[in-house]
């Protein structure tokens, strides 16, 4: 564990001066092509850090909130959108905050761009209480159905991703001194596909994707397209490289093969949603069922695909299985300095 520490270390310090380099950039470059020339170094450069870690606490964070939302930020910033570009431009501390995190500073306190709801720690309660249930039906998990497994590792998974997303705002919040934008809306409460991928999941992402990959293939389809149906490429467009930004994030969980499930859970999800859209501007209002019947069928959608094409490929990484020996073996580090490998531990929940 000592090496690997000492290369996220290293990671996240080249990453640290290249952010440096980055703000430099746009201070002394304006905008457009080459400041996107003088950025792609930067942007390689975070796409291919991963490639050097193994451990599954270093490789998550770093390749989702560099790989994928970093460099996504940086093409953003090239071409004087999204969160890092501002007028007047943002303070040092608060560019490298938002280019590492998966954070959306609210820059208008008054009139964020999303309603944020300060949650108080009993918010919290029935969530932290289904996770210690779920741990500890795990002592049962070989007299338990695997679909019921299943559910019980997509619940892990939830809950982590919250957590982990979480505690980046609160490092933000408490470094920087600045309000975040919510991550998640009450995903459970989707009424439609598009509902819950746009305004209620890991809104970070769709922030992100909407103008680099959204706005700019409904541009390029306004010309093929009529404008009635312009979104339903560019939605079509905007799953499809998020299930290859997925599929990149799974090799460098698990260095497998690529099978592209994920992928075709997304291309599923995004055909899903540009049906939904076309159905509705068909039928306007004449087709408009109430919540009762469109949340129960929206989350019966979600679950079944994210069972067929989402876990096989996340459940042959192992992941809760390395994680739990992972931790094992940081504790051992810390405690003993033992340099043993993760692979020498055993799970007492697998």
């Amino acid at each position: 564990m000592g090496g690997e520490l000492q290369n996220l270390v290293l990671d996240w310090s080249i990453a640290l001066a290249s952010l440096l380099y980055s703000h430099g950039v746009g201070m002394f470059i304006a905008q457009g092509t080459t400041r996107f020339l003088a950025l792609f170094p930067v942007i390689y450069l975070f796409v291919s850090l991963p490639l050097n870690l193994y451990s599954m606490f270093c490789v998550g964070p770093t390749s989702f909130f560099m790989s994928w939302l970093g460099s996504f930020k940086l093409m953003l910033y090239a071409f004087g959108q999204g969160p890092l570009s501002s007028h007047p431009s943002l303070p040092l501390s608060h560019f490298i905050s938002t280019a590492c995190l998966p954070i959306n500073i609210t820059r208008n306190q008054k009139h964020p761009s999303r309603k944020i709801t300060k949650k108080s720690p009993k918010d919290y309660t029935p969530r932290v209480l289904l996770f210690i249930i779920a741990i500890k039906m795990f002592d049962f998990k070989d007299h338990l159905h695997p679909i019921l497994v299943t559910c019980l590792y997509a619940y892990y998974l939830f809950f982590i991703l919250e957590l982990l997303l979480a505690i980046a705002g609160w490092f933000a919040r408490i470094t920087v001194g600045v309000e975040i934008e919510p991550q998640f809306d009450e995903p459970h409460h989707a009424t439609s596909v598009q509902n819950f991928w746009g305004k209620r999941w890991n809104l970070m992402v769709s922030g992100i994707l909407r103008p680099t990959v959204y706005q700019p293939a409904r541009t390029i389809f306004s010309y093929l397209v009529p404008e009635r149906w312009v979104s339903v490429p560019a939605i079509f467009s905007t799953f499809l490289v998020s299930g290859i930004m997925h599929e990149m994030i799974f090799y460098y969980l698990g260095r497998l093969t690529p099978t592209y499930e994920v992928t075709w859970f997304f291309i599923v999800h995004g055909l899903w949603v540009g049906t939904e859209v076309v159905v509705k501007k068909t039928m306007d209002r004449r087709f408009d069922p109430p919540p009762a019947v469109t949340r129960p069928l929206t989350l019966t959608f979600v679950i079944l695909t994210s069972f067929w094409l989402f876990f096989p490929p996340l459940l042959r990484i192992d992941p809760f299985g390395r994680a739990c020996r992972e931790a094992m073996a940081m504790a051992g580090f810390f405690k003993h300095g033992q340099q043993l490998s993760p692979n020498e531990y055993q799970c007492p929940l697998m």
